[in-house]
């Protein structure tokens, strides 16, 4: 019996090169791709547009806090060469979704609202602006248009 781990065997835990273990690459994928109840994505998209939904002050505004603060919703439309979804942007990010601009979503979900599928980034995720796309946005292919409805399957023994 050997003691000694087999050199030929593969280690991706270990740290090479100072990288950080655990880190991977991005993998993109396209908006026509989406599925509902699904997440972790990371796209690059173009804002077609953006409407204000929400713009609530706080409470109690003596009260400091970070539940204390405005609550800002925006509805945008975004999308890339293969089809466009809605976006829900919250507070911070709704300042980076401007029409025309082209964002990076790093670890985006999918939310379901009213049967329709809703993108989104909670806090795990992140919203960047990036360097103009050379795209036009399929606006034909609107993946928030589909209305799904969700079906019980029962399985008899």
């Amino acid at each position: 019996m050997e003691t000694g781990s087999d050199s030929t065997t593969p280690q991706s835990d270990v740290s090479v090169a100072g990288n950080k273990p655990g880190l991977r690459k991005p993998v993109f994928v396209k908006v026509d791709a989406l599925k509902p109840g699904t997440n972790g994505h990371t796209l690059i998209v173009k804002v077609v547009n953006s409407t204000t939904v929400l713009n609530k002050k706080p409470r109690n505004p003596t009260f400091r806090g970070p539940q204390n603060q405005n609550t800002k919703i925006a509805e945008c439309l975004i999308g890339d060469e293969t089809g466009c979804i809605l976006f829900t942007a919250r507070n911070d990010q709704v300042e980076l979704m401007k029409p025309g601009n082209t964002v990076v979503l790093r670890n985006a979900k999918i939310d379901m609202f009213k049967g329709s599928m809703r993108l989104a980034v909670d806090k795990w995720g992140r919203v960047e602006v990036a360097e103009p796309a050379k795209f036009e946005v399929k606006e034909d292919n609107n993946l928030s248009l589909v209305e799904y409805e969700l079906v019980n399957v029962v399985e008899e023994s």
